[in-house]
């Protein structure tokens, strides 16, 4: 058994000074306690408890921080190894070691561009067994296949052309090399990446290109440099150009190896993503099982440390706890449990009540639910359930403040619900003030158009037969006014609800329901406006007087002796001219006149109860203006219940 972190083992030199601190605060405070009192009278003002558990709880205390700080450690048991498997394939390097290597044409030099390129491959192909081979004038495997990436990155990092014990450049002679150590791994596909700058090769190439396809190999011909090209640095003096020899990529030869063996070609530095492409053509490969490393096996044993050391701090707790207060704080819980259970049994009654047809019993469970709760949210859902209780037992009025509290959620199901049900209790409302009985629910006694004119007719009938009461309006007028705002005032509800759930069918057929029968009020109350201004008798302006615009000079009203004696006297020349009226004539004093004339803006008290209700109606005759067209569609939410 090893420790895999040991260093937390420093943490227990701390547990004695905790121990020797906590001893010595124990006897400072009896000191202090023995100084506040004179020694006879100490058993009477100092009530002393049992040390006892306070040194049962300190020596729990250790002992569970020391098991915490030992599982911290990680002891760990060797279990033996396993050898890791994975599926992969084989992908053989070959990177050309040659003077033209070091020709700066890329930078830093295409040898540098070369390896960057292979350590982009081998972060690509993380389960494939990669090998490396390095050539120049002959070829050498550096790195046979092995998973072990880290070790083939070690030797690209270190090599360079000095690793090369003859000069030139023999590509043939790395593809035999390479193939040889393909086949000996016995899988028929395997990939060759070759990095290099096609020049100076030696031999023909030709064999080992059948030689390769014939074996299964795929090259990757991977071209360093620029067809530019530039000055082969002297081995002797690097920083000096010695003979001037120019090397240049030969993309040719590279391109050759690539497509006679269905290979691919790329240069480095070129754009071309060389990562991506060869591992997405070595996919196609056939893939095998890798063995890989050697993993040691190590079992945990922490666990059996930090359970007891739990069990050793619960135990400090309880021993160290004042059970008064432990008391205290179960009745506080239990009390805290079980709030959640009275509350389910509240709801449970209040659904069976509503399912049952206990409208009333509902209502009243529902709207002490929703005083009860401290969550916004449930206190809303609460409201629905007493406003469509309360719109079922009839009572109207307290579903439309069950539902106006309802509006103040911010939950678009809950608020659909809310402007819902408020447009159909104030259709309700409205209804009811129309024809004194709730409107049906059944569709088969849903009343007509017919029955809705027959009801219009008749309030408004019983609105002219009324007489005008002072200080307030006459109880038809109130009714039928009130049953225009609150259909206005559900149109506007039924809106907002399908804009919160625009596939709520049952709201999109109220509102059409609501607006068919306001808009068929609107036009009975045309009619009714058209037939009251025919009926009413143009009024006279004076006894013996013409109205204005009538009485011209030369015509005279045969069925009126004065007007015809007014237009006699118009034809003998006095009235060529507009006769001003002066202050006092007809008996009428200014101030008098301009009474009358305010009067007629307010109406006249002494009109007859026929002449207020028509001059009502034509007033509030025209509904487009009012409720129909507020304005705005959605209503202002109300901070409480008006």
């Amino acid at each position: 058994m090893n420790l895999e972190q040991p260093g937390w083992l420093i943490l227990l030199a701390l547990l004695p000074l905790i121990a020797i601190g906590a001893v010595l605060v124990s006897r400072t405070r009896r000191r202090q306690w023995d100084a506040f009192a004179a020694a006879r009278l100490r058993g009477a003002l100092i009530r002393r408890s049992s040390a006892i558990p306070r040194w049962l709880a300190l020596f729990f205390l250790m002992a569970g921080a020391a098991a915490l700080i030992a599982g911290l450690t990680r002891p760990q048991g060797d279990a033996g190894t396993k050898t890791e498997k994975t599926i992969g394939r084989n992908v053989m390097i070959a990177l050309d070691l040659s003077r033209s290597m070091r020709v700066n044409d890329v930078k830093p030099d295409r040898l540098a561009q070369a390896k960057i390129v292979i350590y982009e491959l081998l972060d690509a192909l993380p389960s494939d067994r990669v090998g490396l081979i390095g050539f120049a004038g002959s070829p050498y495997l550096h790195a046979p296949l092995t998973v072990d990436h880290a070790a083939v990155r070690e030797t690209v990092e270190q090599i360079d052309e000095t690793w090369a014990p003859v000069g030139g450049s023999d590509l043939g002679a790395a593809i035999q090399l390479a193939i040889k150590t393909l086949k000996e791994t016995g899988q028929k596909n395997n990939a060759l990446v070759i990095l290099s700058d096609g020049e100076e090769h030696e031999g023909d190439l030709d064999p080992m290109i059948a030689e390769a396809e014939r074996s299964g190999v795929y090259i990757f011909a991977i071209g360093v440099g620029t067809e530019d090209g530039g000055f082969v640095p002297d081995a002797e003096f690097p920083m000096m150009s010695g003979k001037p020899v120019i090397s240049r990529l030969q993309p040719g030869v590279m391109q050759k190896l690539a497509s006679e063996t269905r290979g691919r070609f790329a240069i480095a530095g070129g754009g071309t993503d060389i990562p991506s492409m060869v591992k997405s053509a070595v996919q196609e490969l056939d893939a095998f099982e890798v063995q890989g490393r050697e993993r040691r096996i190590a079992v945990e044993f922490y666990q059996w440390l930090v359970l007891p050391g739990i069990l050793f701090l619960m135990a400090s707790i309880i021993a160290g706890t004042r059970w008064k207060a432990v008391k205290t704080a179960v009745i506080v819980a239990g009390s805290f449990f079980l709030m959640p259970r009275a509350e389910a049994s509240d709801i449970s009654r209040a659904r069976d009540a509503l399912v049952g047809g206990q409208f009333e019993q509902a209502r009243d469970d529902y709207r002490k639910l929703a005083e009860k709760a401290l969550l916004p949210g449930r206190a809303s859902r609460y409201r629905i359930g007493e406003g469509t209780a309360a719109y079922r037992a009839g009572d109207f009025r307290g579903a439309r403040s069950a539902f106006s509290r309802a509006l103040l959620s911010e939950n678009p199901e809950v608020a659909a619900n809310a402007h819902l049900g408020m447009g159909n209790t104030l259709f309700q409302l409205g209804w009811q003030g129309l024809a004194d009985e709730t409107y049906p629910h059944d569709t088969e006694t849903v009343p007509d158009l017919n029955r809705f004119d027959t009801l219009v007719r008749e309030r408004l009938a019983r609105l002219k037969s009324s007489e005008p009461q002072e200080g307030s309006d006459n109880e038809e007028f109130v009714r039928l006014d009130s049953l225009m705002t609150n259909w206005a005032d559900a149109v506007r509800h039924y809106r907002s609800a399908l804009k919160n759930d625009p596939a709520n069918e049952i709201a999109t057929q109220n509102q059409r329901t609501t607006l068919i029968y306001l808009n068929r009020l609107q036009e009975l109350l045309k009619t009714e406006k058209e037939q009251t201004e025919q009926s009413i008798p143009p009024p006279q302006s004076g006894k013996g007087q013409p109205q204005e615009g009538e009485g011209e000079a030369g015509e005279g009203d045969p069925q009126d002796g004065e007007g015809s004696g007014q237009g006699d006297e118009n034809q003998d020349g006095s009235g060529g001219e507009e006769k001003e009226d002066k202050p006092g004539e007809n008996g009428d004093k200014p101030d008098e006149k301009k009474d009358k004339e305010g009067e007629d803006q307010k109406g006249d008290p002494n009109e007859s109860p026929e002449e207020r209700a028509r001059r009502l109606l034509s007033e509030n005759a025209d509904l487009e203006h009012g409720p129909l067209n507020p304005g705005r569609f959605e209503p202002r939410t109300p901070e409480k219940d008006w």
